[in-house]
């Protein structure tokens, strides 16, 4: 497809390389020079120097003929502007950064995507709340994501030293409980795995496990996982995504303490959360956290604009036996040796949103007999799961799973049919209009109909 990008800052850089990656056409625009030409050296793309609502420069970049037109710069209203243009000038799909909180309404963002005839919204700072939000709801989770509105949920889990999967083969541990669920990924080192019935768990292995949503405490008992729910969480920063993320934990009835070193975010904060405790003073101050209780409290989420920053409080948290400990962190290279220090639990905005975009821009290319509905990227991006929409034309409706013919590391790891869920077994069949979770090893699967071997 042909794909232009406005703004090349973290977010728009990282969907500049994601869409690349899939092979996609990408044109670039931003109005500093420094950013175009880094861009135009690291990926095979085109770019302009310029505004992204200056007809002239749409011009130029023939925005018209653009199948997907994504504006991500600093500003609402320049991207709202932006994809407003492109739209009217003949660009077939538009996606536009909308972050501040009054745009984000429900009845304020849909006012202004139909009268901008706007395709798709994202705002990574509310993306990023919902990701940490569901981990909170899973303690024992080091990431959390969801499909076919939280029908299923896949969780990824480190087993610790001592476990007791130590050792069982995946089949003996299915056979240890009545609810449903499959291990669906393990990665051990630096090999991933799609195991299959006679694969032997190890402690230190980080497996994927998808269950019905409704099922998955009980599930995470069967593997000897207990966890303490969260009654308070501790907040590093009191930005957009901070602001989100303490909407949500108040309206579950979990305490919210906000550590800000600045006055006005803090006096703001309080105003939006009578609510809250709002404490202004030095994220890095160690009496300050202690005096503060954080290690006492349940939860510790670190979101400060700083990568740097938020790695070493977190580590700092984990000293105080918090239960835990959740940073944000954009930085790839500083994520991954977090990770290999021992933080478990790390978000990234900036590839939640580009994981968006990429479903996004599958879902628009012909597909036959599905459609994608969702994607996530699992153990550190060397997984896909991906959620399918049957369409009535896909060739194997009716025909049983052990009939498929399915390829090596492709898995099909659930089927949402209106409101049941299954954990599929050899003999169960797809129909059409069903909800189908596919996970693929080291594979970019873009319909159904990809993952057999024909």
């Amino acid at each position: 497809m042909n794909i232009i990008v406005v703004g090349c800052g973290k977010i728009g850089r990282t969907i500049i390389s994601s869409l690349v990656n899939e092979n996609h056409d990408v044109l670039a625009i931003d109005e500093n020079p420094e950013k175009i030409r880094e861009v135009t050296n690291l990926y095979d793309v085109m770019g302009i120097v310029g505004s992204g609502t200056s007809y002239e420069k749409l011009t130029d970049a023939e925005a018209g003929k653009a199948d997907l037109f994504i504006a991500v710069t600093n500003s609402d209203e320049i991207n709202m502007l932006s994809c407003f243009a492109a739209k009217r000038m003949g660009a077939k799909n538009t996606v536009a950064r909308i972050r501040d909180a009054e745009n984000n309404g429900a009845i304020s963002l849909e006012f202004m995507k139909n009268l901008l005839d706007i395709s798709m919204a994202i705002n990574p700072e509310l993306m990023t709340a919902n990701a940490i939000y569901n981990l909170l709801k899973l303690p024992s989770a080091t990431k959390v994501e969801t499909f076919s509105s939280h029908r299923f949920e896949m969780i990824e889990l480190n087993l610790k030293e001592g476990s007791p999967l130590d050792g069982m083969t995946i089949v003996d541990l299915r056979k240890t409980s009545n609810e449903k669920f499959l291990i669906c990924t393990v990665s051990r080192g630096d090999e991933v795995y799609v195991p299959q019935g006679n694969f032997k768990l190890k402690s230190g292995d980080k497996i994927g496990v998808i269950a019905s949503g409704r099922n998955t405490q009980k599930i995470l008992k069967t593997l000897g996982i207990v966890h303490k729910q969260v009654h308070d969480a501790m907040i590093m920063g009191a930005g957009k995504t901070s602001y989100y993320l303490a909407k949500m934990l108040l309206e579950s009835h979990i305490a919210v303490k906000v550590v800000e070193i600045n006055n006005e975010k803090c006096e703001e904060f309080c105003e939006s959360f009578p609510s809250a405790q709002v404490i202004c003073g030095n994220c890095m101050d160690q009496d300050l956290l202690i005096e503060e209780g954080i290690n006492t409290t349940d939860a510790f989420v670190s979101l400060t604009g700083h990568d740097e920053e938020n790695i070493l409080i977190s580590f700092y948290a984990m000293s105080q036996n918090n239960d835990k400990v959740i940073a944000k962190v954009n930085g790839e290279e500083l994520s991954s040796i977090a990770e290999k220090l021992g933080l478990d639990s790390i978000v990234s905005p900036k590839m939640l949103i580009a994981d968006s975009l990429v479903q996004y821009a599958r879902a628009l290319e012909n597909s036959e007999g599905s459609k994608v509905e969702t994607l996530y990227r699992l153990m550190n991006g060397r997984v896909e799961a991906l959620e399918f929409n049957v369409l009535p034309d896909f060739e194997f409706i009716d025909v049983p799973v052990r009939d498929m013919h399915i390829r090596k590391d492709i898995i099909i790891a659930g089927i949402v049919r209106g409101t049941d869920t299954i954990i599929p077994s050899g003999a169960d069949v797809i129909k059409a209009h069903d909800k189908v979770i596919v996970i693929a090893k080291g594979e970019k699967i873009y319909d159904l109909s990809s993952i057999l071997n024909h």
